[in-house]
């Protein structure tokens, strides 16, 4: 019996050595496999191919030449020049985007935001190319912060092409294409969709003057230095020039466009007048919703159901208004039978009239309402 066990118990010890090694063998050559695998895969490229090219990149790459940057240079510190018995020299103060829109025999025409030029001695444009160029200013209009500038066309091969921002719809791509933070990032592209139509945006001019625009909403990232860039369709049409970007730390993905076909207008008269003449009523406004209804009734002495409108809070000294006697407290609530809400309302509504009109303006004086006949003159009259 004991050497039965033996024999058995050898033959265990056996079979067991055996399999070790079997097994020993198979991890070997896996793990030589394997490495003769890592050693071929770190030296060798795969040969994989995809499609990079989409109607966004073809698109981009077609409309890139027809936005420019445009440097703003203006004088240096004149007390300093004086001191080192000096020249002044042209400095950049300031760079911003622009849109070649037109070439009208050796002129080009670009489209840009007002606040990019103002205060600028001298603009030039940074191409694509690389190449600088001097341009001038055709127009301007603090109003809608649009100006217009013209070049030579001799380096000019294409100009952009303006969409029908009335088909805009919300949830379409839009692309940005600007120079973010100046020239250094000169034809940068940026990619979202519009957020919004018709928004309004209060904004204030270089001249201090509260105004308010309708504007596309885009998520598109733009940053300073894209202004008067280009907002565009998948088509690579213009729907916008990029205006207004809320710069607030709370808030991201909210970029503004002036509407191409607002756009189409402003610049033509631009183009005609080097400026826009609007219908002037004289007076400083104030949204009556903002005021609280103890102050409507008590200091205005409102009805109580007047709750919108515009309070007359300044009258300007020989202005339309102060032709219609006007005053300080009145609350402004129509314009030849249509309703004014606010503000915004009421600059809408001046502005479908012409220099020389005749509106019938109605307000509440008090509890009384009452009526005026405003002849409506320009504001540099």
């Amino acid at each position: 019996m004991k050497k039965g066990k033996g024999a058995i118990i050898g033959y265990g010890l056996l079979g067991g050595l055996l399999g070790a090694l079997i097994i020993c063998g198979v991890l070997f050559g896996l793990i030589k496999s394997d490495r003769l695998s890592l050693g071929q895969s770190a030296t060798s490229v795969s040969n994989v191919t995809y499609k990079v090219n989409s109607d966004v990149t073809k698109m981009v790459s077609d409309v890139k030449e027809t936005v420019v940057s445009i440097i703003n240079l203006q004088s240096g510190n004149q007390s300093l020049n004086d001191l080192l018995n000096q020249e002044g020299t042209l400095q950049a103060a300031g760079e911003g985007s622009g849109v070649i829109y037109k070439i009208e025999g050796n002129q080009a025409y670009i489209v840009t935001n007002n606040h990019v030029v103002a205060g600028a001695d001298a603009l030039e444009v940074l191409m694509k190319d690389g190449t600088t160029e001097k341009v001038e200013v055709v127009g301007l209009d603090t109003f809608t912060d649009l100006a217009v500038l013209k070049m030579s066309s001799e380096h000019v091969a294409k100009a952009a092409e303006f969409a029908d921002s009335s088909k805009v719809q919300v949830g379409e791509p839009a692309i940005a294409i600007g120079s973010p933070l100046g020239s250094m990032y000169a034809n940068s592209v940026t990619q979202g969709i519009v957020s919004a139509v018709d928004r309004t945006i209060t904004n204030k001019t270089e001249d201090g003057e509260l105004t308010s625009i309708n504007a596309i909403q885009t998520d598109a990232a733009i940053n300073p230095g894209n202004s008067g860039g280009a907002l565009l369709n998948v088509k690579g049409q213009v729907i916008g020039i990029n205006s207004i970007k809320i710069a607030e730390a709370s808030v991201e993905g909210m970029g503004f466009a002036i509407p191409s076909n607002d756009v189409i207008k402003i610049i033509a008269e631009l183009e005609k007048n080097g400026k826009i003449e609007r219908p002037f009523l004289g007076v400083t406004p104030y949204n009556l919703f903002l005021v609280n209804a103890e102050t409507r009734q008590q200091v205005l002495d409102l009805p109580e159901e007047v709750a919108t409108g515009v309070v007359v809070l300044e009258v300007q000294a020989g202005s339309p208004a102060a032709t219609a006697k006007l005053a300080v407290g009145d609350v402004i609530v129509g314009i030849d039978g249509q309703t004014v809400t606010d503000n915004v309302g009421l600059q809408t509504l001046l502005y479908q009239y012409q220099i020389g009109d005749k509106i019938k303006l109605d307000f509440y004086r008090g509890q009384d309402k009452q009526t005026a006949t405003v002849e409506l003159k320009a504001r540099n009259d």
